[in-house]
């Protein structure tokens, strides 16, 4: 008996162990993950635009001046392009660029207009200095044909290139017997006088560009003495720039000394077959027009828009189609065809020193109107 239930036990023992040895153990579930490691969900969100909201925040302003120095025609076609295309209320004044500068300095911080608009740089670097503009990162200056058309503190950007000559009246002069002056010097023959028109060095940039060319090309002292030379033979000191050029066709002036893209002004546009463009034979220099912001300008992203229109084609193409025919200097614009026709040739220029020209100017204005005797009548700025 004891027997039987000695060999009950080990089989009941030995079943067990088979049936542990059969059994399977359930594997560990994995961790949830770790919702910081999941991917960031996608956003069809499309990226800020830094210029839709320059534009938006300048439509909020809804206003913009202008002073502008370049001819009225075309001052008046870019405001109304800008404000057809941004429907911001842009009004303007003409002025010349000596009279933007002498308007600026007496406002002083306080500025009656937003922008300014065309006319050389000299003035420009005037009030540059004298902290009254406004620097500004343009996107569109990316365009600009070389670094010489910026100012480096962004305080202006250049959006057309003029060249500096003579241009005459070719019944008038033979009329009198006389040809045409071929360079600087031959305009000090006597046979000229009261025959040569200029620009007042008190208001108009032009002038004042004249005044810095004969410097650099002659050095100080005999520069400023071919002024007062040249004075001899000057009829007419106008105020703007421009005013010679306005006069040649007519008769009323013989010899007008200016830039050479409103002598063409006079022949396509006014029918002045009679005028001849004079490019000196020793050489002659050139202004950058350019376009800025005032220093406390009420409507500042208005004006940074402008500035941003005034550096892209639906600017600047329109200057050839209103009278203006200025080299263009931003890469992806359409040059006027009628400056290469009369033989204008941008690169053909001396190597103007504009640093000197923008630390000396006032002084060198003061020097001349002194050597002149502190000037008369034909200087009157009224």
């Amino acid at each position: 008996m004891k027997k039987t239930i000695a060999v009950l036990l080990s089989l009941i023992l030995l079943l067990g162990l088979l049936a542990g040895c059969g059994s399977e153990t359930k594997p560990t579930d994995p961790p949830a993950p770790d919702k910081t490691d999941a991917p960031a969900e996608k956003t069809d969100a499309p990226a800020a635009d830094p210029m839709q909201e320059l534009i938006d925040a300048a439509k909020a302003e809804g206003e913009l001046v202008v002073y502008g120095s370049c001819e009225e025609e075309y001052l008046s076609a870019a405001c109304d392009k800008f404000q057809e295309l941004y429907g911001i209320k842009t009004t303007f004044q003409r002025l010349s660029t000596g009279e933007v500068q002498a308007k600026i300095e007496e406002e002083n911080g306080n500025p009656s207009a937003d922008v300014w608009f065309g006319g050389t740089t000299d003035p420009y670097n005037v009030v540059a200095a004298e902290g009254l503009l406004e620097p500004y990162a343009a996107v569109n200056a990316s365009h600009l044909v070389g670094d010489q058309y910026k100012d480096k503190d962004g305080n202006w950007y250049g959006i057309y290139k003029g060249i500096l000559g003579f241009m005459v009246n070719k019944d008038s002069l033979a009329d009198k017997g006389l040809e045409a002056p071929k360079d600087w010097d031959d305009l000090l023959k006597p046979e000229y006088k009261d025959l040569i028109w200029l620009s007042n060095y008190n208001t108009a940039g032009t002038a004042k560009l004249v005044i810095n060319t004969m410097i650099q090309k002659k050095g100080h002292d005999e520069g400023i003495q071919y002024l007062v030379d040249l004075d001899k033979n000057i009829e007419v000191y106008t105020k703007s720039g421009s005013g010679p050029s306005k006069n040649v066709g007519t008769g009323e002036c013989t010899i007008g000394i200016g830039f050479l893209h409103d002598g063409i002004t006079q022949i396509v546009d006014n029918g002045y077959d009679n005028v001849e463009l004079v490019i000196p034979s020793s050489g002659t220099s050139f202004e950058i027009g350019a376009t800025a912001i005032f220093k406390g300008a009420k409507h500042p992203n208005a004006a940074k828009l402008w500035i941003e229109y005034a550096l892209s084609p639906d600017c600047v193409n329109q200057a050839k189609d209103h009278g203006s025919y200025q080299f263009l200097v931003i890469d992806n614009a359409e040059q006027p065809q009628q400056a290469a026709d009369f033989g204008l040739d941008p690169n053909n220029v001396m190597d103007y020193d504009f640093e000197d020209a923008k630390n000396n100017i006032k002084t060198y204005i003061e020097e001349v109107m002194t050597a002149l005797g502190g000037g008369d009548d034909r200087f009157q700025t009224e």
